[in-house]
């Protein structure tokens, strides 16, 4: 187990996960988890990082684990989010801005900071979800006319109403991170659970889980006390705010993220081709961040680090080892 510290970062504090030279010796690489994860989801790549000469910090993010759960949706939005990772760097690293690295949820979380504030990070690497640049409308436009409106389920239209994902999520937290990850691994054909109509629940239609070797028991017994201990609010909280990020990144409307960047997405990930509307996410992601480094790995799934670890440390170490 890595060394877990509770860091002041403003306006909350956030459980931390850190390996390597101490805070402020060496260069720090700040870790970002996606839904519904914590820190343990680098679990596979914090000593990696940490032996490339990194203080290796993966976090929990706001809302989850043993990081503050502040209540209301609004305390979730993108710029919160950012600002807590501006605060964590100027903690841990106050003389050197950071290289940060995100997957899911932390993949967005990292490319806006890396966008809107790059005096404080020096380079960025996303996982899963590929930076499409400042968008112009809000996701929840996106998803009500290519979903919603043809009577389509969408999961994060699912989450929209506070309380009704939280019910289902948190009556059996266990089932619900083993199924929701086991359906969009690279263990199934993209997809094919979640053509579902509208009005479904989340884990309607879901298969059964079979066992794989990426996910132990061990890893589910963690994920079950996590969020038996802290519930589904803060982290689906984060869904409930397209609007208010859309209206704060128009500020950075025409910027790119100009730090040398890396993207590792999976070729059974929805989310690395935008859930269809993108066939080549590199291509696109030069477009918004021309140093990127791109890399798509066969026949892995939307849990890119935790699927295929070896693949991602070897490509991510040789990244870091090259800034």
């Amino acid at each position: 187990m890595p060394k877990m510290r509770t860091i002041d970062v403003g306006e909350v504090s956030l459980r931390c996960a850190i390996e390597g030279p101490e805070p402020g010796t060496g260069p720090l690489a700040i870790m970002v988890h996606g839904f519904p994860e914590s820190w343990y989801s680098w679990r596979h790549q914090i000593d990696p990082v940490a032996e490339a000469g990194f203080t290796a910090c993966a976090i929990d993010v706001r809302g989850y684990g043993g990081s503050d759960k502040p209540q209301s949706v609004e305390a979730y939005a993108m710029e919160r989010i950012v600002g807590d990772l501006v605060g964590l760097r100027q903690a841990l690293s106050p003389d050197a801005p950071t290289v940060l690295i995100g997957h899911d949820w932390g993949a967005p979380i990292v490319w806006n900071s890396a966008l809107t504030h790059p005096e404080h990070f020096r380079a960025v690497a996303g996982m899963s979800v590929p930076f499409a640049g400042v968008p112009r409308r809000p996701f929840t436009e996106v998803f009500h006319e290519h979903f919603t409106s043809q009577g389509k389920f969408f999961y994060q239209e699912y989450f929209q109403a506070e309380g009704i994902a939280e019910a289902e999520a948190e009556a059996d937290p266990r089932d619900f991170v083993q199924r929701m990850m086991y359906s969009i691994s690279g263990d199934v054909p993209p997809g094919e659970y979640w053509s579902k109509p509208y009005g479904a629940t989340f884990l309607e239609g879901l298969p059964d889980p079979e066992p794989v070797g990426w996910l132990t028991g061990d890893d589910l017994d963690f994920y079950e006390a996590e969020f038996k201990a802290s519930g589904f609010r803060g982290p689906l909280n984060r869904y409930r705010n397209h609007v208010t990020d859309y209206e704060w990144l128009q500020g950075w409307n025409g910027k790119r993220i100009e730090q040398p960047a890396l993207f590792i997405g999976g070729t059974r990930d929805p989310a690395t081709f935008l859930f269809g509307a993108v066939e080549d996410p590199v291509a696109l992601m030069r477009m918004f961040a021309p140093q990127v480094e791109g890399h798509i790995l066969d026949s892995i799934g939307h849990w890119t680090q935790q699927e295929a670890p070896d693949a991602v440390n070897r490509l991510l170490i040789d990244w870091l080892k090259g800034l």
